[in-house]
């Protein structure tokens, strides 16, 4: 989990690929809408999808009827194991202040 939470983010880095994901999170679209959605030029583009690819971090679907047009769509399992991750952060920090709490409640 830990090398897919580090990709992840380590792909999210780039501020186009972050507004990749944001506008996959609305559905699925094709390389042409994310490039005129994000300022980006086509082959920019189909470099930030071909990292994104690479990461897991989405997936494509020919379209039957063209194969050469593809529609890509966010990966849920990326995630999910960043939702965990940041769970599992958050009940750390949960746990760290209420020793802090019951400490200071202690001492006063």
């Amino acid at each position: 989990m830990e090398d897919e939470v580090d990709r992840f983010f380590e792909v999210l880095a780039d501020p186009t690929r972050r507004q990749v994901v944001r506008l996959l999170g609305e559905g699925p679209r094709r390389a042409g809408e994310l490039a005129v959605a994000a300022g980006a030029s086509a082959p920019a583009m189909s470099r930030h999808l071909r990292i994104l690819l690479a990461a897991r971090v989405i997936d494509d679907e020919r379209v039957p009827d063209d194969a050469r047009l593809r529609v890509f769509r966010l990966r849920q399992e990326p995630m999910v194991a960043v939702q965990a991750w940041l769970d599992q952060v958050q009940a750390h920090w949960q746990e760290q202040l209420g020793a802090f709490k019951k400490h200071i409640e202690e001492s006063s």
